[in-house]
C-alpha cells in the first residue's frame, strides 16, 4: 500500500513539472483576436517609408512563429539603413542642383 502512494504521488510531481514547463513554453494560453479575413497585420506605407515606419510594423504571432528578438533586430537594421539611404539620396540630389546651377 505504501508503495503504491509513493508511486502515485510521484507521478502527480511528474505531472506538475511537466504542466509547469509546459505553461513557461507554450504561454498561458492567450490567443489573439482574429483578423479579418484578407487582411494581415503587416502595414507600411505605398511609397516613402521611414525608420520609423519599419519599427511599427507588427506580425502577427503564431504557435511556431518566429523569434521575435531576431525579427526585431532585423527590423531595426533596416530602419537604420532606409534612413541612411535617404540622407544619402537627399545629399546627391543636393550636389547635383548645385552643380547645375552653377553651369547656368
Amino acid at each position: 500500500m505504501t508503495t503504491a502512494l509513493i508511486y502515485l504521488l510521484v507521478m502527480l510531481l511528474v505531472a506538475a513539472v511537466v504542466f509547469l514547463l509546459a505553461s513557461l513554453v507554450f504561454g498561458r494560453g492567450e490567443e489573439l483576436a482574429p483578423l479579418a479575413p484578407g487582411s494581415s497585420p503587416t502595414r507600411l506605407p505605398a511609397e516613402d517609408i521611414t525608420g520609423k515606419d519599419v519599427e511599427h510594423v507588427k506580425y502577427q504571432v503564431v504557435l511556431r512563429g518566429y523569434k521575435m528578438s531576431e525579427v526585431d533586430w532585423v527590423m531595426s537594421r533596416l530602419g537604420a539603413e532606409i534612413d541612411l539611404l535617404r540622407a544619402r539620396v537627399a545629399e546627391l540630389e543636393a550636389e547635383r542642383q548645385n552643380c547645375e546651377a552653377s553651369r547656368e
